[in-house]
């Protein structure tokens, strides 16, 4: 259960790995990129955590017609956001990668690879954003497939939040760490950081959700709720739902 959107003292966080905007295989797929931005503005999230966002892609444009003309980070961000965006993989027809949407305001960005091996380009997004006069630091990531990188992946966040930030700074880590069991969760357990306690919000497959891959965990902010959207206009728009969690200042 989530808290009365009003309680100022709330800070509402989603995660949403968005597919690059485009659903189904070869002649059937299908642009979904307009929906998202409905759905990102009805999550009503003071901060939203973006993986596979694309910035451009030469050959989607060419094939859809009503292909945004802005990067998808800028396109999806809401009336009065501000939307980070840094590139992780650069393909043949273009580039994606992580961004942020944030209600409140942005002080400055950061960016590291995350890179495990050559078939993976991975990074993580560092975010400081100021929310009612307190800075909070977001980092968002997008694991990796084999299990050993995750483990390594993980490793690396705690080393990189250990490195950058202060040790009494509130840390948010959100994001598709495609890990259904609990191993990255006891990494990041070392460093205080937590989720909301209570069992899992399934998120992969959106059609029938049957794993927990997306996780949003924090160290010094109070996790008391955590949901996921569910239904057919969900399950269309990525192969991912939303999870939204809340947390108490």
């Amino acid at each position: 259960m989530l808290a009365p959107d009003s309680d100022p003292s709330v800070l509402r966080v989603a995660t949403y790995n968005i597919h690059k905007g485009v659903q189904g295989l070869g002649p059937a797929r299908r642009l979904e990129i307009h929906n998202l931005a409905l759905a990102v503005e009805t999550l009503d999230a003071d901060i939203v955590c973006l993986q596979e966002v694309r910035r451009l892609n030469h050959r989607e444009a060419g094939y859809f017609t009503r292909w945004p003309e802005l990067p998808q980070a800028d396109f999806l961000a809401p009336e009065g956001y501000e939307a980070v965006y840094v590139t992780n993989a650069f393909t043949r027809h273009g580039e994606h990668g992580n961004a942020l949407l944030s209600r409140w305001p942005v002080i400055g960005h950061r960016h590291e690879d995350m890179s495990d091996h050559r078939f993976e380009q991975r990074g993580l997004l560092h975010v400081e954003v100021l929310v009612t006069g307190q800075p909070v630091h977001v980092i968002v990531v997008h694991f990796g497939l084999i299990p050993a990188s995750r483990r390594r992946q993980a490793e690396q966040v705690r080393r990189y939040i250990q490195r950058e930030i202060p040790a009494g700074a509130p840390v948010v880590v959100a994001g598709d760490f495609n890990d259904w069991g609990s191993r990255v969760q006891r990494v990041l357990a070392q460093d205080a950081l937590h989720g909301f306690e209570g069992p899992r919000t399934y998120t992969y497959p959106s059609r029938l959700p049957v794993v927990q891959l997306d996780h949003i965990y924090a160290r010094g902010l109070r996790p008391i709720g955590l949901m996921a959207p569910r239904g057919r206009v969900w399950h269309r728009m990525s192969d991912h739902l939303p999870l939204i969690a809340e947390f108490r200042m």
